[in-house]
């Protein structure tokens, strides 16, 4: 049976969900948030943290409520803050609001807060009911978590692939594996991320775009590594008027290219050495949350290899190429005997169109074995 109390917080909380997905990619290193006021079980205020720097989703929310606010409850995706940071506390907020009870879906893994909002409230004598709608809170700001919790960006490698695991033919060909819905899919993922990775043999091969494909979406960094910057001067990736370009490469390579790529408005960073690590550091270093990784098997093999990737999304479509020599998605990992294999965890499979979708976790105890 029902808890009709319960199921009205629940609405209210996926309301907030909806309102937060709104900054989607937009809001790093800050969490997505939404905040809604309710009146007497009519909604009066709403809002959404849009980017960082600006004004939280509760203050939002408590601006388009007004006077309604005094007596209110409020429900919020994330634990209020409750210290001085870009923008005052919204904790003091929702105290000087007068609000009698706030719901919150999940208390906040960074140390700064941890708690401490939820406290300030019940201190001052608010009401504050917290796990609503949990799991699906903790899953729409899974990048900010993990940055919060392990010092780097949430790794996620995506591929597509056909049913005897080839993601193209032995000549190189690989359009399409897929079907348009899941196309689709992964330029919503794109449009989630805040960069994007491939290497130097996918823009001489496929020459990708690597954007959400979307007037009104966010655009991730497009990132390019290349070791020996052996790439071609004309690339859609070059193109940077509708999404940025970053390359990195390694000391000294390819002066000429990188000039070319400089005046095209591309982004060169050079690093003593180029590894996956050493790129999601600095990728963490710019304050990213979530990066995508799209890149052939022998990168994809280096990065699992490195710690810099930690969740699968698999695209799997219901077709058979064969060939001995077809590239398949992940590269030699070192492995000898099956007892050595990386098992996903918290997986799940969920059809789109006429493909399937594995999304899965590498364990975090294997996650650094490897390196």
């Amino acid at each position: 049976m029902s808890n009709p109390v319960y199921d009205f917080d629940s609405q209210m909380m996926l309301r907030c969900l909806e309102l937060a997905r709104r900054a989607l990619g937009r809001t790093s290193p800050n969490p997505m948030v939404g905040a809604v006021v309710v009146q007497n079980g009519v909604i009066v205020g709403e809002g959404f943290h849009p980017r960082a720097g600006e004004p939280h989703a509760e203050v939002f929310a408590l601006r388009a409520a007004g006077s309604k606010a005094q007596g209110a409850t409020v429900y919020v995706s994330l634990e209020p803050c409750n210290h001085y940071g870009r923008t005052p506390p919204c904790s003091e907020g929702l105290v000087a609001a007068g609000v009698c009870k706030v719901v919150v879906g999940m208390v906040d893994p960074n140390p700064l807060v941890a708690g401490g909002g939820i406290a300030r409230l019940r201190a001052a004598g608010i009401e504050v009911v917290v796990g609503v709608e949990e799991e699906a809170c903790k899953k729409l700001n899974e990048g900010f978590i993990h940055r919060i919790l392990h010092k780097q960006p949430l790794g996620i490698l995506k591929y597509a692939m056909t049913l005897d695991g080839k993601i193209a033919t032995s000549s190189g060909h690989s359009s399409w594996i897929t079907s348009k819905n899941a196309r689709a899919e992964v330029h919503q993922l794109r449009a989630a991320c805040d960069a994007v990775i491939v290497g130097g043999n996918t823009v001489r091969r496929d020459n990708p775009y690597l954007t959400s494909h979307e007037l009104d979406c966010h655009n991730p960094l497009r990132v390019v590594m290349s070791r020996s910057l052996d790439l071609p001067e004309k690339a859609h990736l070059w193109q940077t008027e509708n999404a940025p370009t970053l390359v990195i490469t390694e000391v000294g390579s390819n002066p000429s290219l990188q000039k070319i790529l400089q005046s095209e408005g591309v982004e060169v960073l050079e690093l003593p050495f180029l590894t996956p690590s050493q790129v999601m550091l600095h990728l963490y270093d710019r304050g990213f949350c979530t990066v995508l990784w799209e890149c052939g098997g022998s990168l994809a093999a280096s990065a699992i290899a490195d710690g810099a990737i930690h969740k699968i999304l698999a695209f799997i479509a219901p077709k058979i190429i064969g060939g001995s020599d077809a590239p398949t998605p992940v590269g030699d990992l070192g492995f000898n005997n099956m007892t050595q294999a990386l098992s996903l965890e918290n997986f799940q499979w969920r059809v789109i169109g006429s493909d399937c979708l594995l999304e899965g976790y590498l364990p975090v105890k294997n996650q650094f074995l490897l390196s």
